[in-house]
């Protein structure tokens, strides 16, 4: 995995367990503007189910998912923000 790419906000979450992966990201993605992007590095291994959760619940798209050994990385794009934001 790289350390980040350009147009996207890194978020390294590794080390943290449930539910601070989610809350962090949630915060994160409600202050990005739609259509910019977040890069999302976990080591929980719930974050593969509660992410995605957490993106559908936001209305984001989750772009990819990569795993390399402990670390799960989401690629995320923010959209326009739900209602109940």
């Amino acid at each position: 995995m790289d350390d980040g790419e350009p147009g996207y906000q890194s978020l390294d979450l590794s080390g943290l367990k449930c539910p601070l992966p989610v809350l962090r990201t949630r915060k994160a993605l409600r202050a990005l503007p739609a259509g910019r992007g977040l890069l999302v590095t976990c080591t929980d291994p719930m974050a593969v189910i509660d992410i995605p959760n957490l993106l559908r619940e936001e209305g984001a798209r989750l772009d990819a998912v990569e795993r390399r050994g402990d670390r799960t990385r989401f690629r995320i794009t923010a959209s326009a923000k739900p209602p109940h934001s």
